[in-house]
């Protein structure tokens, strides 16, 4: 049986990931200063980066149109996947859901499933290459659906960001760590709830110390062991290597990939921000 997995573009693959031709990426937009930016091939991070500074406003996104997707499912595959981020943080997931209602009354002998990530960014990466060596190994729909779900229950997200302006603005954040970290200029290390929703995991005085704390987080994990370390980067790639070096001393993955940023996590990861998922 074929198959795609569609992924949306807060889902950081690099590059070469993406053109290998099991992926297809649909795109959000970024609307700042007046501009509509679409976060596909064509994205500019420096630019979006340069476009956040001088706004005075706070950016938004706007996720994909069930159209979107349902042009990404017409395909011409048998099984299709699709990794959204987390429900509870975009209406990425309920856009699917609605093209694979579309989608399968008129192809009924098609399989669609649809991932709600509970994560983002280095989350949906570990997600998509997850389903890549499930399928690849010739595992019907069906046990791949089961298998990843489980993936997804077990998995852990991290983050570390020098600056937390757009998830506040944007209401991401609790008004308590709005306030501590406006006025105390700590760096918070956050996670993810199982959920999907955005919580605190600890603190520290600058963003080195905060990625200490993540990597001790890690390594005190027993369910890390063996496991893919995914980490994704905002213009600081020095950041995702000191992270990689903490990681390789501390911790037992079987792997650890470095990617950067796309588009949607531009935005809220912002200049120097750090995501970890495993």
């Amino acid at each position: 049986m074929s198959f795609k997995i569609i992924v949306d573009s807060c889902c950081d693959l690099t590059p070469a990931q993406l053109r290998e031709g099991c992926f297809v990426s649909v795109p959000l937009t970024i609307h700042v200063g007046g501009q509509d930016i679409v976060d596909d091939a064509c994205f500019d991070r420096g630019a979006l980066l340069h476009a956040m500074k001088e706004c005075p406003t706070a950016p938004h996104t706007s996720c994909p149109s069930p159209a979107q997707y349902l042009d990404a499912f017409d395909c011409g595959a048998d099984d299709l996947y699709v990794v959204t981020l987390s429900a509870l943080l975009s209406g990425s997931h309920n856009a699917a859901a609605q093209a694979r209602n579309l989608w399968l009354e008129e192809h009924p002998n098609t399989n669609v499933h649809i991932f709600n990530s509970c994560s983002a960014s280095a989350g949906e990466v570990l997600l998509a290459l997850k389903i890549q060596e499930l399928a690849q190994s010739g595992m019907d729909f069906t046990t791949v659906v089961a298998q990843v779900s489980r993936y997804i229950e077990e998995m852990e997200t991290l983050f570390v960001l020098e600056n937390l302006d757009n998830l506040r603005k944007n209401g991401r954040l609790s008004r308590m760590q709005s306030l501590v970290t406006s006025t105390l200029r700590i760096k918070l290390l956050l996670g993810s709830t199982p959920e999907g929703e955005i919580c605190k995991k600890g603190q520290a005085m600058s963003v080195k110390q905060a990625l200490n704390k993540m990597a001790s987080l890690m390594a005190a994990n027993p369910n890390h062991a063996g496991k893919r370390l995914s980490i994704v980067h905002c213009n600081c790639l020095e950041r995702a290597y000191h992270l990689r070096e903490l990681a390789l001393q501390q911790c037992r993955f079987s792997e650890i990939l470095i990617s950067e940023t796309g588009g949607i996590s531009t935005v809220y990861a912002n200049d120097g921000g750090v995501v970890a998922a495993y």
